[in-house]
């Protein structure tokens, strides 16, 4: 069975064709991506890597995982299927607790008061 591992972390300079050469070493890659941003094509810093054994990739986990690249340390585990992520979130509360942030009130701003009420109000 194969298994999948995220891998964080990564130096922006690193490509595809590398994200396979620091992991083959391991085994046998079935997949591998970088995460891109979909604008400018520029790497996000992460990506995964599926592996067709899964104690191959158990094994990349372990070696690879805190390993210093381009001087930036890689965060190497599992991969969590974005189903199962979403879940755990709510079990924890993160997501209840991110809403809550985006509802914060925002704070009034000068530029959107009144100007008439402004002169009224620098005159008394």
């Amino acid at each position: 069975m194969s298994k999948k591992i995220y891998v964080g972390n990564l130096p922006f300079s690193v490509t595809l064709e590398r994200l396979k050469e620091l992991f083959s070493p391991y085994g046998q890659i079935e997949d591998a991506i970088v995460m891109a941003n979909k604008y400018t094509g520029r790497s996000r810093g992460f990506g995964f890597v599926t592996f067709s054994n899964d104690g191959d990739a158990d094994k990349a986990i372990a070696e690879m995982n805190h390993k210093s690249v381009e001087g930036r340390d890689l965060k190497v585990k599992e991969a969590i299927p974005l189903k199962e992520r979403s879940e755990e979130q709510k079990a924890s509360g993160e997501s209840e607790q991110k809403k809550e942030e985006v509802r914060e009130e925002p704070k009034e701003s000068k530029t959107e008061e009144n100007p008439e009420e402004v002169k009224k109000n620098t005159e008394q």
